[in-house]
């Protein structure tokens, strides 16, 4: 049996292309000078951010250097963008420390809610008058268009701070009175520690998305960026030294996943954990997290439906599904990579699908203003991509368009080594085959015929996913129904992608455990006490 190339998890080894001589320190040629700014010469070195310092600041803090780098290299060149530090246990140890120090000092959880909500805006308001800076790091790190990075990622970054600025501002508690004389009312205190875990397909927008709540409710941070896409959260570090946060309330660690990650994860001192990532490292998570009874929130994998019936408006329909399948080259766990369409108007729309695709979609140098589809995070990732292509060949599907990689060097030489590939639509599957049923990632997405509303069902439920579904209707009594029915945590209906932060966000089944977003995420990254008072 085919089996697809592996994925990053908490036990993946260290890559293999990169020389001996790199995997025990840097080679004296190959070091820039130290820098901590995007916009300097790349390749540029990053440090960990502990206790306020980058550890380049001081050379008292030399001696917890790791004699251990990763190169990390732009996806849509394969130029070498920056160093990393490969931490271990100990580096996971100081910024424990950090943050207990800064616990015991109260420091930043004895701020009022009102002093940490200033220092949210104040964070967002940084990032914001670095929007540029911080969009074309995104760019290099994720081999996305910059106009993405900008409009999307850095922009739903401000907002993530600004929103839990204002949530922890208006958040409440509760009293309840059992007669003249007693009274219990519940206070909402930190969590303690949290370790924050993020993937590398949108890098400031998770950690973000994380951080923000977690320092609302008073919190101290351990955090963990992708070893792919180190470049934003190192940006981020800058600005919480910028903005003055009390030093260790924000820690950031970089390394790989089965050592960072996993003393994050297993750290008995680190309180509550926070993961996005794929279905198999969440397992992992999970199990190490279990022995310390940890809090934890897991936002894994998804296989998502977007279901078109003939009562719709298909040019709308249309053009979401197109979008759905491929914004941020099919790298978002919300995409839509199962399209399960009506007969009567399947021809049609699988046609002005491809047609759509097409004519509206320009694979280029993600710095470049005109691009609107970037490159795939790594060349590793791509053969993963390219293995579902041929197995959905092997299992009878038909190729409507892409399915290759595209030949960019006539137009960008500086390319030629970049992971990209075309946005590929498949027909002709079963929904049970294994194409249509697990989780790809990437620009690739199926459809399929249903008749009746019960098959539609049927194929939309069968996968062991359940973060999102999409359906096209405009009859709401079926809208109401399939949103009862579908097994997602979110069901858009004539929408996709459209989310208001107060309101949960996670999946069913295999997608994940707990929800996120407005009261969620406050009620996650806090601790209920009730007190009963006899008056």
């Amino acid at each position: 049996m085919m089996q697809p190339p592996q994925d990053s998890t908490l036990l993946q080894e260290p890559p293999a292309n990169i020389p001996a001589s790199t995997k025990n320190g840097i080679p004296s040629h190959h070091l820039p000078s130290s820098s901590t700014c995007a916009s300097e010469p790349l390749p540029q070195i990053i440090y960990n951010f502990i206790g306020g310092k980058f550890m380049s600041d001081d050379s008292s803090h030399h001696s917890i250097h790791t004699d251990e780098w990763i190169i990390n290299k732009s996806p849509a060149t394969n130029q070498i963008i920056s160093y990393i530090p490969a931490s271990s246990d100990r580096h996971v140890q100081q910024a424990v420390d950090a943050s207990k120090k800064c616990w015991r000092e109260r420091s930043w959880r004895g701020l009022s809610e009102e002093e940490r909500a200033q220092y949210l805006d104040k964070i967002a308001n940084e990032i914001e008058r670095r929007m540029d800076e911080f969009a074309r790091a995104e760019s290099l790190d994720t081999g996305k268009p910059f106009t993405l990075a900008k409009n999307m990622d850095i922009a739903r970054a401000v907002s993530n701070f600004r929103f839990f600025a204002q949530a922890i501002r208006q958040s409440h508690t509760k009293a309840h009175l059992m007669s003249d004389k007693v009274i219990n009312y519940t206070t909402r205190r930190p969590a303690g520690i949290v370790g924050v875990i993020v993937p590398w397909n949108l890098p400031i927008y998770l950690l973000s998305w994380k951080v923000a709540p977690a320092l609302a409710c008073g919190n101290c941070v351990v955090a963990k960026s992708s070893e792919l896409t180190p470049l934003t959260a190192n940006l981020l570090a800058e600005v919480v030294r910028d903005v003055k946060l009390p030093n260790g309330a924000f820690n950031l660690l970089h390394g790989y996943g089965r050592d960072c990650g996993r003393a994050i994860v297993a750290h008995p001192d680190i309180n509550v954990i926070t993961f996005t990532g794929g279905t198999a490292t969440g397992r992992v998570v999970a199990e190490l997290a279990s022995r310390h009874f940890k809090k934890l929130s897991l936002e894994l994998g998804g296989k998502n439906p977007f279901i078109v019936f003939p009562d719709c408006d298909l040019d709308k329909a249309i053009e979401t599904a197109k979008r759905a399948a491929f914004l941020n080259q099919g790298q978002i766990c919300l995409c839509a990579s199962r399209f399960i369409v009506h007969e009567s108007i399947h021809d049609q729309f699988v046609e002005r699908l491809k047609k759509l695709t097409e004519e509206t979609t320009k694979i280029g140098n993600p710095l470049d203003a005109t691009t609107t589809f970037g490159s795939q995070i790594s060349l590793e990732h791509l053969e993963k991509i390219e293995y579902y292509v041929k197995l959905a060949q092997h299992e009878g599907g038909t190729i409507v368009t892409g399915g290759k990689r595209p030949d960019l060097t006539q137009h960008d030489p500086q390319l030629k080594e970049g992971a990209f590939f075309t946005p590929t639509i498949i027909t002709g599957l079963d929904y049970k085959s294994r194409t249509a049923t697990e989780e790809i990632f990437g620009p690739v997405c199926t459809v399929h015929k249903f008749s009746t509303d019960e098959q539609a069902l049927e194929m939309a439920n069968h996968v062991d996913y359940g973060l999102c579904a999409t359906l096209f209707t405009n009859n709401l009594t079926r809208a109401h129904r399939f949103s009862d029915e579908l097994e997602s945590g979110i069901v858009w209906v004539n929408t996709w992608l459209l989310r208001d932060l107060r309101t949960p966000f996670g999946g069913m089944k295999k997608s994940g455990l707990h929800r996120e977003g407005g009261e969620y995420s406050l009620e996650f990254y806090s601790e209920d006490k009730n007190i009963c008072i006899n008056l």
